[in-house]
């Protein structure tokens, strides 16, 4: 009965970044390949950003919103909404400067995209 799943990054992530700079850390690589896979997915998004710091936030941020649509694929997930289970999967990122929290505006609920 859980209504509300959320995918939640953080911006400056150290994972992100040795992704986006395509290091080797070892068996993590695994997992740090499908942001490989987002980051150039979407390479035009995050060269456009800025500085170096600034792309690795973008990634960061695009990371968050193919991991809501990866959520959203789960049979977990499908199963309910076929259910008409209210559920909705959101994305977040928080900023550890800050310590602000921040909606991406990427909130799918019932297999609906919202705008």
């Amino acid at each position: 009965n859980v209504e509300h799943v959320i995918v939640c990054g953080h911006y400056g992530c150290g994972g992100v970044r040795a992704a986006y700079l395509r290091s080797s850390l070892g068996l993590i690589d695994n997992w740090l390949r499908h942001v490989q896979d987002v980051c150039d997915q979407h390479a035009a998004l995050v060269e456009a950003a800025g500085d170096e710091e600034a792309r690795v936030n973008r990634l960061c941020e695009l990371n968050v919103v193919a991991q809501v649509r990866h959520v959203c694929q789960t049979t977990i997930v499908s199963d309910a909404w076929r259910r008409k289970q209210p559920l909705s999967v959101h994305g977040w990122i928080y900023d550890l400067r800050d310590g602000l929290l921040r909606d991406l505006r990427c909130t799918v609920t019932g297999g609906e995209h919202e705008t």
